[in-house]
């Protein structure tokens, strides 16, 4: 099974620690972002990896060599000359993730126990386009789904925006929030083609939303409990040291 993890991002929130090394090589609990990531892809029997870098993205070739890709297949979307966001980078990877299979997406900087395999399965027995993780916690952007958890459209609570324009927020829809986890299936690629417009850096957020009502995009909620952190900036590192111990 394939996947894809973002690690080409800059790291901003957490300097000075991505003073000298990206994001995705902080460490947690001894283990690198990225080495806990790769692991929990493996261990759910993904077994080809396609990771994008940018910032410092020689030292994550670095890391893996040295650890001899942990054993899997791993390939390298090189972003080091444009950083392309995550619609944009999935475009790039598409060489490596294109074919008959979906493939998962990972934030290098999520630290969770979901079982991605379930995931995955919930995704190809719903022939959706895209499957994300969401959970029902504290934001100011939500995703808004109905009551079959198929995405109608986005809500910024802090400023009113909606999106797409057709999108009318009703009483009973389901607000929940992005975890950056998803599972998407190869058909994505020539719409992301059409909707880039060439541009080759773009969000994939917005395009979910404008295209929710062209395409099946569904939220997974996991009903058994379990951990989630975004460890991509300092006030959670501190918590991910404590919940590493119990993973």
């Amino acid at each position: 099974m394939k996947a894809m993890i973002f690690a080409a991002g800059l790291g901003t929130r957490l300097r000075p620690l991505t003073n000298d090394r990206p994001k995705a090589l902080v460490e947690i609990g001894g283990k690198t972002m990225l080495e806990r990531v790769i692991v929990k892809l493996a261990e759910a029997g993904f077994d080809d990896i396609t990771i994008n870098i940018h910032h410092f993205g020689e030292k994550i070739i670095d890391f893996l060599e040295k650890n001899n890709n942990f054993g899997l297949n791993v390939h390298i979307s090189d972003e080091r000359d444009l950083l392309l966001d995550t619609g944009g980078g999935i475009l790039k990877a598409r060489p490596f993730l294109d074919g008959d299979e979906p493939f998962l997406v990972h934030n290098a900087d999520i630290l969770t126990n979901i079982d991605l395999l379930d995931m995955y399965q919930r995704h190809v027995e719903s022939g959706a386009m895209a499957t994300l993780l969401v959970k029902d916690r504290k934001t100011s952007r939500y995703f808004v789904f109905d009551d079959d958890y198929r995405l109608q459209g986005w809500i910024n609570k802090s400023t009113g925006e909606t999106r797409p324009e057709q999108f009318v927020h009703r009483e009973g829809m389901h607000e929940l929030a992005f975890g950056g986890i998803h599972v998407i299936s190869p058909s994505i690629f020539q719409e992301l083609e059409s909707y880039s417009k060439g541009q080759p850096k773009f969000s994939i957020t917005p395009f979910y939303v404008d295209e929710c009502h062209n395409h099946v995009i569904r939220g997974y909620v996991q009903d058994a409990p379990y951990t989630w952190l975004d460890v991509g900036k300092p006030e959670t590192l501190k918590e991910a040291e404590d919940e590493v111990k119990n993973m």
